[in-house]
This record gives C-alpha cells, structure tokens and sequence, in this order.
C-alpha cells in the first residue's frame, strides 16, 4: 500500500518578511523576522528560529531545537534530538533532547549537531560533529568538533 503525505507550511508562525522557497516542510514552528528557509529543508514542531537567520537547503531542523538570531545554518546540516541511548531510536519525544544555538551561530555545510547548547559568535566548521556543548566563542571543526581559534 501507497500513503502519500504532503505537509508544505502548515501552522507555522512567521515574523515580518520572512522569505521561504519550496519545496519545504515546516510545521508547528516559529521563524523570526527577516529570515530565510531555502528549499528542501525540513524544519519540526516546537522548533524557534530566531531573526534574520538563513536556512540553507537540504537542512533538516528536528523537534526540541531553539535558535538565537542573527545565525547561518549551511547547506546539508543536519539536527539531532535522538541519542540512541538504547541502542536504537528511542519511539517517543520522552527520550530525545534539546539543542540550544546562541546568536551569530555561523554552521557551515554537512554539518551534524547533536543535543547541545552553542554560545554567541561561533563558527563551526563544514562537516563537523558537535557532540559537547560549546561554551567559548570561536571557531570549531572537525569529528567530533574541537576549538581552532578563538573569535
């Protein structure tokens, strides 16, 4: 059997001259003035992206995900709110966690993020993997992702 199920924007919050180009899925979110979702980007319930941020394509926002303003999120990055700390997913939201990105996040493509909270004014590198949190401003790359430089 074939089930086709097309979201597209559904119940999303929108601030003043947010600009989006299909195809997308977003749904049950909130995305703040002047921003801009590229397409094929999926974007989940309860998620908040902040002011004049820009999604790039391909980009996959999960669930639990909060998003200061003023942040550059690269093509192909991918958010993670599911651990997998029983060894597989875990089947319901009781088990995923929360990743908090501060302002002026720059996140360069392919990137992964896991649960994690990132500070103000950092700079994480294409194809890197955030398995900590990232408490310092700088520049981080790398798997998993580690301070180059300091902003």
């Amino acid at each position: 059997m074939f089930q086709s199920l097309s979201v597209g924007v559904r119940e999303v919050v929108f601030g003043n001259q947010v600009t989006i180009i299909a195809p997308c899925n977003l749904y049950e979110c909130r995305i703040g003035d002047e921003s801009f979702v590229g397409p094929f980007v999926e974007i989940q319930k309860g998620v908040t992206i902040g002011s004049r941020c820009k999604i790039q394509s391909h980009s996959f926002i999960c669930e639990l995900v909060t998003m200061g303003n003023d942040c550059f999120v690269g093509h192909g990055v991918m958010f993670v709110n599911d651990l997998f700390s029983n060894g597989g997913p875990s089947g319901n939201s009781a088990g995923w966690k929360p990743t908090f990105i501060g302002n002026r996040v720059s996140i360069g493509s392919n990137a992964t993020i896991l649960p994690v909270s990132i500070c103000d004014d950092v700079v994480i590198g294409a194809g890197a993997v955030v398995t900590k949190n990232i408490t310092e401003p700088g520049t981080y790359a790398g798997n998993p992702a580690r301070k180059l430089s300091r902003k």
